[in-house]
């Protein structure tokens, strides 16, 4: 115990806590949706009103382990998680691993933060397989595991907090089958899924893929990668280069992000449109500016908070939902503007909060 809270304090002396950063207003009862079975890839899905706690009664220790902070995507979720720890009156330490490529560190920090005294953890995952046997080990020790974002195969996790990330990318497969149906000029499109292994790249790959088939859209070579800005900018770059008739570019919203710019510089605004399968900040901004074509929104700040009120409920014995997620929807230039920002997005300005302290 006193060691998990010399960490978090220590994580808060690096990083500014502003109190502005909370919400003011509550973000419930909110419509989401319930799968059931829980934990089934294939479940029935339906419509839940999803009520947090008000108060958690003690001020649990709750470990959150994320691939990186490297994209405001996980900002987003950063937020949510801060804010719900510090509305429950709970502590929270969040912890990144750095990249898709450090599943060895993410396991480590885990085992570092069961060590040092976590009631809970709640894991974004690297590895769709790779962290099953620390997760087993860590549920093993009584410790509940809340899956958050990206999905892991583990049968031994307490809850999920999630979207399907094969809903994601086929709602974005499907916006472009839409415009371009069978028997419509054909269209060639980049299609940049992610980091290879991911268990929401899979899904998205998927789902996409299934979306448009017999359309008249046709996908390029998937280029896969991780999601930092430099390496999606230079498989942008590639496929540009190598299909100069190229007519969509769509895949994470890093490589919208990227891709911005470069499509201004070479003078390709209109030739060349990009899409997103999910949202950010940056991708939210593109669509308004006329940049981004359109992006499904899966809230990552909901999922966020679910997962720590998921937590706190296991931890107190109260009753939960074992597998929800909120709805996901299209956002593009027609209804950006009656789209409830703060529920997708972190503030303006937000930083990253690493530790709250009760």
């Amino acid at each position: 115990m006193k060691q998990f809270l010399k960490t978090t304090v220590a994580l808060a002396m690096a990083t500014a806590i502003p109190a502005a950063a909370f919400a003011e207003e509550n973000w419930y009862p909110y419509e989401a949706q319930e799968v059931t079975p829980a934990f089934s890839a294939d479940g029935e899905v339906s419509a839940v009103t999803y009520t947090p706690l008000e108060r958690a009664e003690k001020a649990w220790n709750i470990c959150v382990s994320f691939p990186h902070m490297k994209d405001a995507y996980w900002l987003g979720v950063n937020y949510g998680v801060a804010d719900e720890a510090a509305r429950l009156g709970v502590n929270m330490n969040n912890v990144d691993a750095g990249g898709y490529t450090e599943l060895a560190n993410q396991i480590s920090q885990i085992e570092n933060c069961v060590a040092g005294g976590a009631d809970a953890v709640v894991i974004g995952a690297i590895s769709f397989d790779g962290l099953n046997n620390v997760i087993g080990e860590v549920a093993g020790a009584g410790i509940p595991v809340i899956d958050v974002i990206n999905g892991v195969s583990s049968p031994d996790i307490s809850a999920k907090s999630l979207v399907s990330f094969r809903t994601m990318g086929a709602e974005t497969g499907r916006y472009l089958a839409e415009r371009h149906p069978a028997g419509s000029d054909p269209v060639k499109v980049g299609w940049f899924p992610g980091p290879a292994g991911a268990g929401w790249v899979e899904a998205a790959h998927a789902g996409f893929m299934e979306a448009v088939e017999g359309s008249a859209v046709e996908v390029l070579e998937p280029r896969f990668g991780d999601t930092g800005k430099e390496v999606q900018l230079g498989l942008v770059e590639d496929v540009l280069q190598a299909n100069p008739d190229v007519r969509y570019l769509a895949g994470t919203a890093v490589t919208a992000e990227a891709a911005q710019g470069l499509i201004r510089e070479r003078g390709l605004q209109g030739e060349v449109d990009l899409l997103a399968f999910y949202m950010t900040p940056g991708v939210y901004t593109g669509i308004e500016r006329g940049f981004i074509l359109a992006a499904p929104a899966d809230s990552m700040v909901i999922q966020g908070r679910i997962a720590i009120d998921q937590a706190v409920r296991i931890l107190e014995g109260e009753e939960y939902i074992k597998h929800v997620g909120p709805e996901i929807f299209v956002v593009d230039s027609s209804n950006i503007a009656d789209v409830p920002r703060t529920d997708i997005l972190p503030p303006d300005g937000y930083s990253p909060v690493f530790s709250v302290n009760q």
